[in-house]
C-alpha cells in the first residue's frame, strides 16, 4: 500500500513593502502620477529661471543697503546669500537656477543700480553659473543636511577660487598692482586666502549652509506641486543636473578660462558697454525701490504666463 504525500497548497505571490523610502530608484519615464512628470516643461523651466533671477537679485539689493562691517583691516562682508539660488537648484533644476541667479545680480543690482561694468560682467556670470550648477547637482537628497551644507560651501569655493586665480594672474602678469592691506601679511596669496576664509564663513556658512539646511527640507514636497512638479525623490536622476562626464569637465574648464578672458578686458580698459552713474550715491538708498519694482513686475508677468501656459496645456489634454 503506497501513501501519496499531501498536496501542498498553492502559493500566492506575496507583496513586500519597500524597506526604505530613500532607496535609489531608477529613471522615471513619462507621467508619474497621471498629471505631473519627472522632466520639466518649457514653462516650468522658464518659471524656475525667472524665480532664481528675481530672488537672487532681490537678495543682492538687500546686501547693497547693508553696510559692510570690518574687524581691523579685514572687511567682514557678505558677497551674496548663497541659500537663495541653492534652494531653487536643490528643489527644482540646478541648470535653470544657475542660469538665472547671476543674471539677476547683473540686471537688478548692477545695471539698475548704476554699477554695470559691461563685458567684464561676463566673468562673474560664468563663475557663478558654474558654482550654482555644480553645487546644486551635488544635492541628490533635498532632505540631507550634510549634502546641503556641502553644496553651500562648494558654491563659495568655486566662485571665489576662480576669482582669486584671476586676481593673482593680473598681478603676476603685471596688468594690475597688488592691493595690499596695512596690518596684514604683505603677500597677495595670503590676502586671497584670508578673503576666501571670510567668504566661506560669512556667505557659505552663515548665509548659506545654516539657512539652507532648514529651508530646503522644509519646502521639499510642499512648493513643487504649486508649479505642477513632483517633488524630487532621493536617488533619482536630477532634471537639469551637471553630467559627471569628461566632456562636462572640459566644458567647465573652457568656461573658466573664458571668464578669465573677460576679466582681463577690464584690466586693459576694454570693458565695452560699461555704465556707472552710481544712482545710490546720487539719489540715496530709496532708489533700490526701482529695482524692487522691476523684480515684482517680472515675477507678476512670469506667473501670469506660467498660469496661461498651464491652462492651455490642461485644455489641450481635455
Amino acid at each position: 500500500m503506497t501513501t501519496t504525500p499531501p498536496a501542498t497548497p498553492p502559493t500566492t505571490p506575496s507583496t513586500t513593502a519597500p524597506a526604505d523610502p530613500d532607496v535609489r530608484r531608477g529613471r522615471l519615464r513619462g507621467a508619474v502620477d497621471g498629471i505631473r512628470t519627472a522632466e520639466l516643461t518649457t514653462s516650468q523651466k522658464l518659471m524656475v529661471f525667472v524665480l532664481s533671477m528675481s530672488l537672487f537679485g532681490l537678495s543682492n539689493i538687500i546686501l547693497e543697503i547693508i553696510p559692510d562691517p570690518s574687524i581691523g583691516p579685514v572687511d567682514v562682508s557678505v558677497s551674496y546669500m548663497v541659500f537663495v539660488p541653492l534652494t531653487i537648484a536643490a528643489l527644482f533644476s540646478p541648470f535653470w537656477a544657475a542660469l538665472g541667479a547671476p543674471l539677476g545680480e547683473i540686471v537688478f543690482t548692477d545695471l539698475l543700480m548704476g554699477d554695470f561694468s559691461g563685458l567684464a560682467e561676463v566673468e562673474g556670470y560664468l563663475q557663478m553659473f558654474l558654482a550654482v550648477y555644480i553645487a546644486g547637482s551635488l544635492i541628490r537628497n533635498p532632505r540631507s543636511r550634510v549634502q546641503i551644507a556641502v553644496g553651500a560651501i562648494v558654491v563659495v569655493l568655486i566662485d571665489k577660487i576662480l576669482s582669486a586665480v584671476v586676481d593673482l594672474s593680473k598681478v603676476w602678469i603685471g596688468v594690475e598692482d597688488a592691493e595690499l592691506v596695512q596690518g596684514l601679511p604683505q603677500s597677495m596669496l595670503a590676502l586671497e586666502a584670508i578673503g576666501l576664509g571670510v567668504d566661506v564663513l560669512m556667505s557659505g556658512v552663515l548665509l548659506g549652509a545654516i539657512p539652507a539646511m532648514w529651508l530646503i527640507p522644509s519646502l521639499h514636497g510642499r512648493i513643487e506641486p504649486l508649479m505642477g512638479m513632483r517633488p524630487r525623490v532621493p536617488g533619482e536622476p536630477i532634471p537639469g543636473s551637471a553630467p559627471r562626464t569628461p566632456l562636462f569637465l572640459a566644458a567647465a574648464l573652457v568656461l573658466s578660462v573664458g571668464s578669465f578672458g573677460f576679466a582681463f578686458l577690464e584690466a586693459f580698459d576694454l570693458s565695452a558697454g560699461s555704465w556707472e552713474p552710481d544712482f545710490l550715491d546720487r539719489f540715496g538708498n530709496w532708489f533700490v525701490l526701482v529695482s524692487v519694482a522691476a523684480i515684482a513686475l517680472v515675477l507678476v508677468v512670469a506667473i501670469l504666463l506660467f498660469r496661461l501656459s498651464r491652462s492651455a496645456a490642461t485644455t489641450d489634454d481635455r
